[in-house]
């Protein structure tokens, strides 16, 4: 909307022509009013001043004013009370609490053992060069198999959950190491821990039997209620029990802890050496007493093959007719894996499309590490706005999301996650919806969402200080706006029919949202959009990356001005406008607003005066430019001036003036947005253009996949700081290919001259994404984040199990 600019009359008072008697210098009566009048206003404005900076100040960490989509604990769902919600660990569980008992899994083998941890694991990290590991299959709920190969070992974790009592009912898991061949004789340590994170109001005490071993734990909780947590070895022998029993400072240094108290013991009889731990270690208060314990772990040392069992009981599960272990468990989890491939075959289909078995199970995989790296945080999260001094906290609140990848990303990305959506929204909706109502209780007063989560301790441990922060001027892709679009296609019926009211009360906040970014985001012309967060002063990055786009370093104008248009964001709105309407509509209320947005950005002859360019005869940005920019160091000191001296980091210089222009000699991605998401008309000529390039091996066209930025792009693949590799500059990324097949499939499927084209560009590159992922996923064991766009092989963190996963959907042509 413009607002009109209205000028006000100003009237002035005719000068006055009658004398005034001389003011007595004695007589000051008249002027203590004036002088005492002007004191009090100055006072109340500055008052007022101050009062009003001060509200500005906490908008940015003020909750968005509306009864919360998450109004119930998670026990009032209590198939998913408990779950596998640590997806940072290679094995945990914990309650959907906000302060939570906590399991979780470490492992060593002993020769391999280093006085630094090395060979110690227990986070998710890539520096472990583990061959693989993955849920195998879990259904997001009751059940799951995972399988961790570490050298030569095979490690197996399971679990099942069975309902009752009010408190979640029970589980059992269980851990089994096997060799990959048959050679045995491998010594091994497994140890299984139970903590109290930070603020749980509860206690937890080992159990000890027999020569002092551990035998189990038992405890009590809030949420909980009270617990026994037994832990047997049911399979093979083992060398050496121990246990700890323990205070740790946090979460996020359980391993530290652990290996602080570990200490070599000699077997009886034997000269093989084993790492144990060193019992009960309880700090001293100043007082003399002893602390309460909040981390006990059992260890288990043991030639390889051997398993250990672990079994939660609830106190409040009275019936209990039969514990859940032993057969009982082989046969309950023989039960949820053959519902869950009944399902999986319902769903998606692969059998009936021709998969083979191999194939299947890849599908499985890579949508189970997915859901089954959904996770539970709590905690702050830090924020700024232009008006705070520095940080400041947001307020505690939950988070129930998937991540993008349990070794690099374990932890809630906006963006991200809209792509998550599409893919669990198919398999559980319920699960998407609750994700969905987390997300949008983390808005503010204002309508912004921070793009990324950092909650608790652990989440907090894995991300570099300068990402830390959320700036509230800062925009991410409105993603979930694609979740509900494919809701509304794929469940309407069924969202209507159970879900009415939660999105019902889920709609003023989409409203506000939408709003901040129509009107946050908006361009000096009416019609365009600009991304906020780029570095106009920066020095070393050859073109300033725009992080708020998802898209990080793919290259924009090459001096960041408020002039800048940027497509991609323009089309994001445009689409967004779109699915208001259809949700406005499906509640039956006026969506006009959002209809007439809609037809107003997505009308073709605005979009091509203002992003089709000419010249090159694509979609482009449009900013202050120039390609002449390189990184050079700066000339070396003398050699008596280089004692002490860091060398000189590459530093960025233009060489040309920029001007304004279409930034179209960059042809990738954001150049597609139109097309992805379909935006431009089925007859128009620049669709044909745009089908055309994409077939051009030259521009983004691989066997393997779309790459990112074209080969002519003068910054294809180019560093961005002398430190900083290409990211999104030429790797191939499975989101934006998704996007790009699903339109095809779209406009293979209308009217107009361009379908048959469409169609082939379909085909092909559905064909060629699905083949090189799982080819790259033999080869590795693994799904990337990014795949390379001349040899195909996989890059990036893995296992990258969040966008990459919709290779399921790929497979099963569900759009």
């Amino acid at each position: 909307m413009v607002k009109n600019k209205v000028q006000e009359k100003v009237v002035e008072s005719p000068k006055s022509t009658k004398k005034t008697k001389p003011r007595s210098k004695t007589n000051n009566k008249s002027f203590q009013m004036p002088i005492n009048f002007i004191i009090v206003t100055g006072s109340i404005a500055i008052a007022v001043w101050y009062g009003y900076k001060g509200y500005l100040e906490t908008r940015v960490n003020t909750p968005y004013d509306a009864t919360k989509l998450v109004t119930t604990s998670g026990l009032d769902d209590p198939d998913r009370y408990w779950g596998t919600y640590r997806p940072g660990v290679y094995f945990g569980l914990k309650t959907r609490d906000p302060h939570s008992l906590v399991t979780g899994l470490m492992w060593y083998f002993p020769r391999f053992l280093r006085h630094d941890g090395t060979g110690f694991r227990h986070w998710c990290e890539q520096g472990d060069k583990l061959d693989r590991y993955a849920w195998l299959e879990h259904d997001g709920r009751t059940f799951g198999v995972q399988e961790i190969v570490d050298n030569q070992i095979i490690i197996r974790t399971t679990f099942v959950k069975k309902l009752g009592g009010y408190h979640g009912g029970d589980w059992t898991a269980r851990v089994a190491v096997t060799p990959k061949k048959e050679r045995v004789g491998e010594y091994m340590s497994l140890l299984f821990y139970t903590a109290i994170e930070e603020g749980t109001k509860g206690w937890i005490k080992a159990n000890l039997g027999d020569y002092s071993r551990l035998t189990g734990i038992e405890g009590r909780t809030k949420g909980l209620g009270s617990f026994v947590i037994n832990v047997n070895l049911i399979n093979g022998t083992a060398e050496e029990h121990s246990f700890l029993t323990t205070v740790a400072p946090g979460l996020n240094v359980l391993k530290e802890t652990v290996l602080q108290n570990l200490r070599v013991a000699t077997q009886k009889g034997s000269m093989e050496k084993h790492v144990v731990l060193a019992g009960e270690q309880l700090p001293l208060l100043s007082e003399g007493k002893k602390k309460d314990p909040n981390f006990i772990v059992t260890q288990v040392t043991g030639k390889v093959p051997f398993e250990i069992e672990i079994n939660f009981e609830s106190g409040s599960f009275s019936n209990r007719i039969e514990k859940l272990t032993g057969s009982n468990y082989d046969e309950a989890l023989k039960e949820h894996r053959e519902l869950f491939s009944k399902k999986f075959e319902n769903i998606f289909k692969l059998k009936s499309k021709g998969y083979t078995d191999d194939e299947i199970t890849f599908a499985k995989m890579a949508f189970s590490n997915l859901i089954g790296s959904i996770g539970y945080f709590y905690g702050t999260s830090q924020v700024q706005s232009t008006y705070t001094k520095g940080p400041v906290p947001y307020w505690k609140a939950p988070l129930y999301t998937a991540v993008p990848s349990r070794s690099f990303f374990p932890r809630g990305f906006l963006w991200d996650e809209g792509f998550h959506g599409l893919l669990i929204s198919v398999w559980d909706m319920e699960i998407e919806l609750d994700i969905i109502s987390h997300w949008f209780d983390l808005m503010n007063v204002e309508g912004w969402i921070p793009r990324e989560m950092i909650l608790g301790q652990e989440a907090l441990a894995k991300v570099p200080e300068e990402f830390v922060t959320q700036v509230n001027t800062n925009a991410n892709p409105p993603t979930f706006f694609l979740t509900l679009d494919f809701i509304l296609q794929h469940k309407e019926q069924n969202l209507l029919q159970y879900n009415f009211r939660l999105l019902d009360k889920l709609y003023p906040r989409l409203q506000t949202w939408f709003s901040w970014f129509n009107v946050t985001q908006v361009g000096e012309l009416p019609g365009t959009y600009r991304w906020r967060g780029r570095d106009e002063k920066t020095v070393r990055e050859l073109n300033p990356k725009t992080l708020t786009s998802g898209l990080d370093d793919y290259p924009r104008a090459s001096h960041p001005s408020d002039i800048e248009r940027h497509v991609d964001l323009r089309c994001w709105i445009a689409f967004a406008a779109r699915v208001m309407a259809k949700i406005a509509e499906t509640l039956s209320y006026s969506g006009t607003k959002y209809q007439e947005t809609f037809q107003y950005l997505s009308d073709n002859n605005l979009l091509n005066k203002l992003h089709w360019s000419p010249n090159a005869q694509t979609y482009a940005d449009y900013g202050l430019h120039t390609d002449k920019v390189v990184l050079r160091k700066i000339a070396s000191p003398s050699r008596k001036q280089q004692a002490n001296v860091q060398p000189p980091e590459m530093t960025r210089v233009v060489l040309e003036n920029p001007s304004l222009k279409f930034v179209d000699t960059t042809f990738g991605y954001v150049s597609l947005f139109p097309f992805i998401l379909q935006i431009v008309e089925p007859d128009s000529p620049q669709l044909g253009k745009i089908l055309q390039d994409l077939r051009d091996p030259d521009l983004l066209w691989t066997k393997y996949g779309l790459r990112s930025l074209a080969k002519t792009s003068p910054l294809y693949m180019k560093y961005n700081t002398e430190h900083d590799p290409p990211y999104w500059r030429g790797p191939i990324w499975i989101n934006l290919n998704y996007l790009t097949v699903r339109a095809a499939y779209h406009y293979s499927n209308v009217t107009g001259p361009y379908r048959e084209s469409a169609r082939r560009l379909y085909q092909e590159l559905r064909k060629n994404l699905i083949q090189n992922i799982i080819m790259q996923y033999r080869k590795t064991g693994y799904l990337w984040e990014h795949y390379d766009n001349t040899e195909g092989q996989g890059k990036g963190s893995h296992p990258f199990t969040g966008w990459t996963s919709l290779v399921v959907l790929l497979m099963a042509e569900i759009y």
